[in-house]
């Protein structure tokens, strides 16, 4: 997997600053953290997001404290972002509003 073009780069992180993701300072990562309404709820979440992960063989860096879960996304192999990280940040996305 090659890492984003600045252009490509640029352009994911307009489209997913939207939902709510940014920048990481001083790095080329994602992060965003998610709210639930209880524990039972963002530990669900993380065992759907898990599978995605497992799947694609692309895992998260994550903290989780009660119903919060804090995600840094990143493609070590790379050196930064790259398609995975987007695939990766929409399919959370999308499983946050289920």
């Amino acid at each position: 997997m090659e890492k984003l073009s600045p252009d490509a780069r640029a352009a994911l992180i307009s489209e997913l600053s939207q939902n709510g993701w940014s920048e990481v300072e001083g790095e080329d990562a994602l992060q965003k953290t998610f709210k639930f309404r209880n524990f039972i709820s963002a530990f669900g979440f993380m065992t759907k997001v898990a599978l995605y992960a497992e799947k694609w063989n692309h895992h998260p860096e994550w903290f989780n404290v009660y119903n919060r879960v804090d995600v840094r996304l990143t493609t070590h192999d790379a050196g930064g972002l790259t398609e995975l990280d987007a695939k990766l940040a929409r399919q959370m996305d999308k499983l946050q509003e289920d």
